[in-house]
Order: structure tokens, then C-alpha cells, then sequence
């Protein structure tokens, strides 16, 4: 039904295994919390499952296990020239401060970010072109997960297909299944839209890492 790999992610093959699996994974409407494109959110209540669909974003899932803090983000770096360094480009800074936000919202929790478990997800490239934006947030969440000295525990990231995932930080597990319908694809759409808006936003200010 489910495979498992890759630490706690477990892989749904179709929708059906979605259905067999809800007997056993039931929630009230107020524990779960739904992201779009440029949200983020950090929690240490129990139970809480944070959901999400991506496709070239990145979804960065993070938990201190001791006080069992933990959240989610998702972005999408807007179009630009390649990531020179970590700040090398105006671009990078919207995926700099989604990190920022996610990981100083554990620690205002009391995580230490020494101790975070980080799990990343998505970047595909659905549509193949010269722009490859999934690549570019693949490279972005890696580069900067590694000069903040925060290693990956588990991944999966790039492919051609958008994915659905849940989050628990409570226990760090992870549900993930890739969509290939047509429908889903809309997904696409939605985040160029988002991109676009991302180009005439103001940045946010330095953001300072506990």
C-alpha cells in the first residue's frame, strides 16, 4: 500500500491508497493547516498536520524531535539570473527569508536549531523550459541548508510531476504522492501567476538567524 523510504516518507501509489489510509489518519478541520505559495507556518500543538501541493516550489519541513516543535514553508524564488551565491542575486532572498521565517519561528518555540530535522520536497519542472525554475529552488534550498550547517535527512525533489504532502511535525512523518492528472496541473499556472506578482514586491528586510 504504502512504500517507505527515504526516513519517515511514506508514498502513496494512487488515489486509492489516499482513501484506505484515511480510516486510520482522521482529523478535525481545526488541526489541519493548509499552505499555498509564500506561507509558512511553525507549531508545537499535538496532532497538527500541515498540507500542501507543490510544484516547482519547495517545501521545507523541519522539527526540533525533543520539544517536538516544528513546521512547514513553501516558496517559489521569482525568475532571475543564476544563483551565484547564497544572496548572490535579489531572487534568492525570497527563499533566504522563507527559511529565515521557518527556522527562527521553531526557535521563538523553543527548538534549537542545532537540533532541527529537515526534510525538503518538490521543485519539479513540469513544463521543460530554458527558465527550469524547479532546478533553481532545488539548488537554492540545498546550497542554503548547507552553508547553515543543517543537514538533509530526507528528500525527494526535481521529477517532471507536482506532489501532494502532509506534514506532522509532532512526529516529523511525512505522506507524499505525486499527481499526474490533468487537472493537477493547473498547479502551474497558479505558481507563474504567484511568480510574476514576486516581481514587483517589495523584499523583506535582513531577517537575523538565532
Amino acid at each position: 500500500m504504502f512504500g517507505r523510504r527515504g526516513g519517515e516518507i511514506e508514498y502513496a501509489k494512487n488515489n486509492k491508497d489516499i482513501i484506505e489510509r484515511r480510516a486510520t489518519d482522521r482529523h478535525d478541520d481545526k488541526n489541519i493547516i493548509k499552505l499555498i505559495s509564500g506561507d509558512y507556518h511553525v507549531t508545537k500543538k499535538p496532532g497538527q498536520m500541515i498540507v500542501t501541493i507543490l510544484g516547482s516550489c519547495i517545501a521545507a519541513c523541519m522539527r526540533d524531535p525533543v520539544v517536538k516543535t516544528g513546521g512547514m514553508n513553501h516558496f517559489l524564488l521569482p525568475e532571475a539570473s543564476d544563483l551565484v551565491s547564497r544572496y548572490g542575486s535579489e531572487s534568492t532572498r525570497y527563499g533566504a527569508f522563507a527559511m529565515e521565517q521557518l527556522i527562527n519561528g521553531i526557535v521563538k518555540l523553543g527548538g534549537i536549531k542545532s537540533r532541527l530535522e529537515v526534510k525538503v520536497f518538490g521543485g519539479c519542472n513540469v513544463i521543460n523550459n530554458s527558465s527550469m525554475i524547479g532546478s533553481r529552488n532545488v539548488a537554492f534550498v540545498k546550497q542554503f541548508l548547507k552553508d547553515e550547517g543543517l543537514k538533509i535527512i530526507s528528500e525527494d525533489l526535481g521529477d517532471t510531476y507536482p506532489r501532494r504532502l502532509r506534514y506532522y511535525p509532532e512526529t516529523g512523518r511525512v505522506m507524499l504522492m505525486k499527481l499526474r492528472r490533468k487537472e493537477d496541473m493547473k498547479l502551474v499556472q497558479e505558481e507563474e501567476n504567484f511568480a510574476e506578482t514576486l516581481k514587483s514586491k517589495p523584499l523583506e528586510g535582513n531577517i537575523e538567524l538565532f
